[in-house]
């Protein structure tokens, strides 16, 4: 079957930084939809047309993969509004209950890079925010989507995605 939206594909890759650092590596095959919120729109330009055992390394700029890091998306907490145990890495999906910080989104993950005595670093940048990506991918697989699958956008909410993410209209972290 030739690659073409909307079709589910199922992939395996290698991710790295610009520096060559491994991010992630999907080594058995996981399924996205093409078509829909899956995949970033320059890894599905690069698929589009082509069959399974189709393999290609993409260089990734921050302007198509999870845009620039944004600094006005860091901010200060109160600390007594946390729960005892928060750490380093603990995520809240929209502002902690009891923000005082004004406007912050309500559909972004904000995540606890920094905890003090007397007060807490939330950051609502996506994790690759400002990174330059390079992936290796390959297709697996190639299949007609299903109904369902082209109603909701997504296969599934696999294990990578982080969601409603403060990243570019329409991005995952696929």
């Amino acid at each position: 079957m030739i690659i073409s939206s909307p079709c589910v594909v199922s992939l395996t890759w290698r991710l790295e930084d610009a520096q060559g650092q491994l991010i992630d590596e999907l080594t058995e095959p996981m399924e996205f939809l093409l078509g829909g919120d899956d995949l970033l729109a320059k890894v599905e330009h690069a698929l589009i047309g082509q069959t399974a055992g189709f393999e290609a390394n993409l260089h990734l700029e921050p302007e198509h993969a999870f845009g620039d890091y944004r600094a006005e998306l860091v901010f200060f907490e109160a600390r007594d509004i946390f729960p005892d145990a928060v750490t380093e890495g603990m995520q809240f999906d929209g502002p902690p209950e009891g923000s005082t910080t004004p406007d912050l989104s309500k559909d972004a993950i904000y995540t606890v890079t920094e905890v003090y005595e007397t007060h807490v670093v939330l950051d609502g940048n996506h994790p690759l925010a400002g990174i330059s990506l390079n992936l290796t991918l390959q297709v697996c697989d190639v299949r007609p989507a299903t109904e369902e699958e082209t109603e909701q956008g997504s296969v599934a909410l696999s294990p990578l995605s982080l969601g409603g993410h403060a990243a570019p209209e329409g991005t995952t972290l696929h």
